[in-house]
């Protein structure tokens, strides 16, 4: 019989995701109520001050998780496999290195053997071009790329090699969301189907929200999200952000998702930004040279004739040396 501690049944979840996180949970049993406790099984003697105890706990068949567990891939490549992959509604995208493209499809198999609302698996080979859509190649399942993402209350139709959308964004639209006052006009220059958007007009009350994109897919998908989650502020338009902007209301905020390039145009943001307003503006760039990268942000506006303050933060990383950064970008003057 498995080894089991008693816990107290408020207590259960807190204790059982701890045990799980230090792989103490003995996977292979289910959890068994008595009373007003828990018998959690575990697989070491003990653990804390819990009572331990011997308990006729059924045994349950661990069903992985993790699709490097299920890959039928060499020994020796095992730990070239990447730890992390996009899913965009029911669709995931993966990149791989050159080493595993001829076990691209058996990829694949596995990411929807231990997934199962994914539908179809891509080899994502990076963005391209202007318009930074995606290079897909399937390689298990069946349908295409267009896909219904879900996030915070919206639907947002999408097809990630048709239009750019990027999934790991999603809780840093709620804190946008959040930070949005009622009546503000918010202007996003480089929108793509308009997640910010819709996520805005949907968890806030703006006055409205401007979705700038040069593709003219981008706007056909805003409108539709638009439609779909019945929201008449959002106002998708196609163009050049540059020039476009000029002819929007003054701004309450601008959101800039543009992380290799938007720096260049925070100037012209920041001229259709109210004092007070806010640029949130999104930066791939190198760790070590962060700061002296802020403070010449401010120099080179301050030039421009606009004092500003910066609150930053790191998303994610990017590679060894370089991550992804959120700028808050307030303008003073």
């Amino acid at each position: 019989m498995p080894v089991c501690i008693v816990v107290p049944k408020r207590r259960g979840e807190s204790v059982r995701s701890q045990l799980l996180s230090e792989g103490i949970l003995d996977l292979g049993h289910r959890i068994r109520a008595e009373g007003d406790n828990l018998l959690i099984p575990i697989n070491v003697p003990s653990y804390g001050d819990f009572e331990v105890v011997e308990a006729d706990s059924p045994a349950q068949e661990r069903r992985p998780t993790d699709y490097r567990e299920v890959a039928d891939i060499p020994a020796d490549l095992r730990d070239e496999l990447p730890s992390s992959f996009d899913v965009i509604g029911d669709i995931a995208l993966i990149k791989l290195p050159d080493s595993l493209m001829p076990y691209k499809c058996e990829i694949g198999r596995a990411l929807m053997e231990v997934n199962g609302s994914i539908r179809t698996a891509f080899l994502d080979s990076g963005v391209k071009g202007e318009f930074r859509i995606r290079d897909l190649e399937r390689i298990a399942g069946s349908g295409p790329s267009e896909t219904v993402h879900r996030e915070f209350g919206v639907s947002l139709r999408t097809d990630p090699s048709k239009v750019y959308f990027n999934p790991r964004l999603s809780s840093e639209r709620a804190r946008i969301a959040s930070l949005v006052e009622d009546g503000e006009t918010v202007i996003d220059m480089f929108a793509g189907v308009a997640p910010f958007g819709t996520v805005i007009c949907r968890n806030a009350d703006p006055g409205a929200v401007y979705s700038i994109d040069l593709n003219p897919e981008a706007e056909r998908f805003a409108r539709i999200n638009a439609e779909k989650n019945h929201i008449n502020k959002l106002f998708p338009i196609t163009g050049d952000a540059i020039e476009v902007i000029q002819r929007l209301p003054i701004a309450d905020r601008i959101i800039m998702n543009l992380p290799q390039t938007a720096d260049r145009f925070l100037g012209c943001a920041l001229g259709r930004l109210r004092i007070g307003g806010i640029a949130h503006m999104y930066k791939i760039t190198e760790c070590e040279g962060f700061s002296g990268f802020c403070a010449k942000l401010e120099s080179d506006m301050a030039a421009l004739g606009f004092g500003i303050s910066v609150e930053a933060s790191e998303l994610k990383t990017y590679s060894p040396t370089m991550s992804v950064y959120s700028l808050d970008i307030r303008r003073e003057s």
